[in-house]
């Protein structure tokens, strides 16, 4: 636990039974039963969210022409990239 700022003042045991009385007469507060927390779930994990692992990262040069057409369309420009590059692999395998 970690050390309290000089100066903090606790509550007493009474005033502890108190605020806990008020918050408990809040319906708004109510604790949780233990069915209630068993079943809780984080709504999303944290951190960036996995890759799909079929990806490289790599560094490539291109005409500056061509990026500038790619990200004229917006957001999404590099995806936009890599599909162009795909269909030209179907088209020429």
């Amino acid at each position: 636990m970690p050390k309290l700022k000089q100066g903090t003042i606790l509550p007493t045991p009474a005033e502890d039974a108190q605020i806990t009385a008020a918050a408990l007469s809040d319906p708004d507060a109510q604790p949780l039963s233990p069915a209630q927390l068993a079943a809780l779930r984080p709504a999303r994990g944290r951190g960036r969210p996995a890759g799909s692992g079929s990806k490289v990262q790599v560094t490539m040069r291109f005409d500056v022409d061509i990026v500038e057409a790619f990200k004229r369309g917006g957001d999404g420009w590099q995806s936009r990239m890599n599909g162009a590059l795909r269909e030209w692999l179907t088209q020429h395998q």
